[in-house]
């Protein structure tokens, strides 16, 4: 296939649209189910390029949640505990244990799952029937992967009355080592960001405590690969084999790590006991229960547990969760990684980190506060590796 008419580009009113390679050979992807459109397809490709790279930087099969063309997780295929299943809404999946491919997809979508609403999803390898499974009750625009097992593929094809998007990618392709757009009719041309991202690039520890284990490693190592596919400004929190908390597009460092904080500070609370416990109506549906969750930890909009509001989701009220609940809980949590993809101007960005649990932490350097950055870091006895990369992308 040389080229593929799109129905219309970003909006409906932005037409005519196609992809197409810029030296006139064949795309390298085969469309088996659908009319991917222009953002499904941004969303493809830059997914596809971050769980590629992250099964070659971890050798563990991997998958990520893509919405508006940032990841809203990324995941390597680690088995779950019994509450993070809960969590995820995952318990009830027969084999999952047996397919690291669908461990990682259920961590990658159940990490903030009101935000991988209508999500695209990325597999870095071929997809079997249980992450099919999987995906075939969730709310989602399509998939990309190297491949389909004849099961998995006609599980996905029944989603949205056949029409659901599924691509297959050639995972040899390889693409030009330069790379251009256009904005205003103006075009730009840049080297490919083909900057690889591994164990060797966390060396430089700046802090006192150099203490970092594999792990840990391995983590830093999702955040960064995470990053390196999210809309700039970003700040990734991972923890356990995935992202659990990304900001991005953010003009300020500072309200990355917030953004990032409070979605990781929710993913944890979710596996808290109070909230794994919510008696929910069985009417309800998955999306509504994601929204309900939500409102329940964050104190949302509206109120779940008032009078009058409480009906229309539970069998009984249940407790609120308190601030002081919430706090103790996520004080009690230590370990978690974060990956910045610039360096820290101030020691706020430390002091918020240390709130959701961070005790790893992997950015550029370079900021002539490096010195504050540090102080704050080891006020706390956190690991702080200088990369010396920056990892932007727009």
């Amino acid at each position: 296939m040389k080229e593929f008419e799109l129905k219309y580009g970003c909006n409906p009113n932005q037409k005519p649209a196609k992809i197409y390679m810029h030296d006139g050979s064949d795309l390298p992807i085969e469309i088996l189910c659908g009319r991917p459109g222009y953002i499904n397809f941004l969303d493809a490709f830059n997914s596809w390029q971050l769980v590629k790279e992250l099964k070659e930087a971890t050798g563990l099969p991997s998958a990520t949640s893509f919405k508006h063309v940032s990841p809203t997780s990324a995941a390597v295929g680690v088995k779950l505990s019994p509450e993070l299943k809960r969590a995820c809404f995952v318990d009830d999946i027969e084999g999952l244990d047996e397919s690291p491919l669908a461990c990682a997809y259920a961590r990658a979508r159940g990490t903030d799952r009101m935000s991988s609403f209508g999500d695209w999803i990325a597999l870095s390898d071929v997809c079997d029937k249980t992450t099919a499974l999987l995906i075939k009750r969730e709310i989602s625009d399509g998939i990309i992967a190297p491949g389909y097992t004849d099961e998995a593929l006609e599980i996905l094809k029944t989603k949205k009355k056949g029409n659901y998007n599924i691509v297959k990618v050639d995972p040899a392709f390889t693409p030009d080592p330069i790379e251009h757009k256009q904005v205003y009719g103006i075009t730009f041309e840049q080297g490919r960001n083909n900057f690889e991202i591994n164990r060797e690039l966390l060396s430089n520890i700046v802090t006192e405590n150099k203490a970092l284990p594999e792990e840990a490693v391995r983590d830093l190592i999702i955040a960064l690969i995470t990053l390196k596919y999210t809309q700039s400004n970003s700040v990734c929190y991972a923890y356990q084999g995935q992202a659990i908390g990304v900001g991005a597009g953010q003009q300020s460092r500072i309200h990355c790590t917030r953004l990032a904080g409070t979605k990781a500070d929710t993913w944890h609370l979710r596996q808290y006991k109070k909230v794994l416990e919510l008696p929910f109506l069985p009417t309800i549906s998955r999306p509504d229960r994601d929204n309900v969750i939500d409102g329940y930890i964050n104190k949302n909009e509206e109120d779940v547990c008032a009078e009058g509001n409480w009906q229309k989701y539970f069998t009984h009220r249940p407790e609120p969760l308190t601030a002081e609940e919430a706090r103790e809980y996520l004080d009690s949590i230590c370990g978690v990684s974060l990956g910045s993809d610039a360096f820290f101007p101030f020691g706020d960005n430390i002091e918020r980190a240390k709130r959701s649990g961070v005790s790893y932490i992997a950015e550029p350097g370079g900021s002539v506060r490096d010195d504050v950055v540090i102080e704050t870091a080891n006020k706390y006895g956190m690991t702080v590796a200088f990369t010396g990369m920056r990892l932007f992308h727009h």
